[in-house]
């Protein structure tokens, strides 16, 4: 089992000196990866519903809290390490360019030795959509597109596509990933989700808990589409408590996600700061090889 950190560009570790800190600390306590969230404005008074507290609003309700851009928080703090792994957990993909995307993400693949989990997500606030132009009707559709650019510019060396949203013929793009491509992590609750983990991802992220029936429904579909369902990986946030980890091996879950701030509508064992960091270590040791 891998074990990561959530939320790194949020609260105290949206400034530089404290970004680093902390993930200096991850890594130094033997974390496989750091992970950040992603949203580009939150437009006052957006009524869209948030799918994951009870109230519908994130952040408690706070909307001009400071939240990085993920890919250039974690640039920044990349170069300030040697082997941990950055995660987007997620980016909103068809809220971006997916040719712009690809080549940011390429980028800094390649600049980090091969170092970057893309974690996606169709996102859910219509009115931030609105404010950046882009797709909330389609954004299912764009974002299964959206994955199909990004991988042909990274693997093809003749790039080419023809699809709804995006077409090019012959578009060279370097640097390319360093692994050939860079893995892709489906976010989300929801069996939408499952099924596109299943259609197109590497990994499966869903947001709360260990839900079962979703690692079913993304392993069927995997099969359905000829891919091989034991390639999916598993990632999840830390349960409540440690105890419940034999659990969640039992379960197929490959990563845990332990959250380095307190976050609304979530149950989980966290971790204060760099400094409480060292503890996990030998957590993250006795469940390596699990």
């Amino acid at each position: 089992m891998k074990f990561g950190i959530r939320y790194c560009n949020t609260a105290r570790y949206t400034k530089a000196e404290n970004a680093v800190e902390l993930v200096q600390a991850a890594e130094a306590a033997g974390f496989e990866s750091a992970w950040t969230v992603d949203h580009v404005v939150v437009p006052e008074g957006y009524e869209s519903k948030y799918p994951y507290t009870d109230d519908g609003k994130m952040a408690g309700g706070k909307n001009d809290i400071p939240l990085p851009d993920p890919l250039i928080w974690m640039s920044y703090v990349a170069a300030r390490t040697e082997k941990i792994n950055f995660g987007t957990g997620i980016l909103i993909i068809p809220q971006r360019n997916p040719v712009v995307a690809a080549k940011q993400v390429a980028t800094l693949d390649y600049m980090t030795g091969g170092r970057v989990l893309l974690g996606i997500g169709v996102g859910w606030m219509e009115e931030e959509f609105a404010a950046i132009n882009a797709p909330f009707v389609a954004r299912g559709r764009a974002t299964d597109e959206y994955v199909g650019v990004m991988r042909e510019l990274w693997t093809s060396d003749m790039p080419t596509y023809d699809g709804e949203f995006f077409k090019f013929n012959g578009a060279h793009m370097q640097p390319k990933p360093v692994n050939g491509t860079v893995p892709i992590i489906v976010g989300g609750h929801s069996k939408a989700a499952a099924r596109r983990a299943g259609r197109l991802g590497d990994g499966f992220f869903p947001a709360r808990g260990v839900p079962t029936d979703l690692f079913d429904l993304a392993k069927r579909t995997a099969e359905e589409y000829d891919r091989d369902p034991d390639a999916i990986e598993f990632t999840v946030s830390m349960p409540e408590r440690i105890e419940d980890l034999p659990e969640l091996v039992k379960a197929g879950v490959d990563r845990v996600l332990v959250p380095i701030i307190n976050m609304f509508g979530l149950k989980s064992s966290s971790a204060s700061g760099p400094d409480d960091l060292a503890r996990w270590s030998e957590i993250i040791d006795q469940y390596r090889d699990a």
